[in-house]
């Protein structure tokens, strides 16, 4: 369990590194445009972000 837990962080920070690495000006706009949304919106954001992982952790 602890292997398969330290594996799937070490994925989260090669894909959540990809974009900065591969497009730094794109990333850099995004990431401007979300920090002026809502706090609602960044919640629903964060929402649909985890369903989606639970719906491709349980296919």
């Amino acid at each position: 369990m602890s292997e398969t837990f330290w594996l799937a962080l070490a994925l989260v920070f090669i894909l959540e590194g990809l974009m900065p690495f591969l497009f730094p000006k794109q990333w850099k706009e995004t990431f401007l445009k979300i920090a002026s949304l809502t706090e609602g919106q960044i919640r629903f954001v964060g929402l649909v972000a985890i369903l989606i992982g639970i719906t491709l952790f349980l296919l």
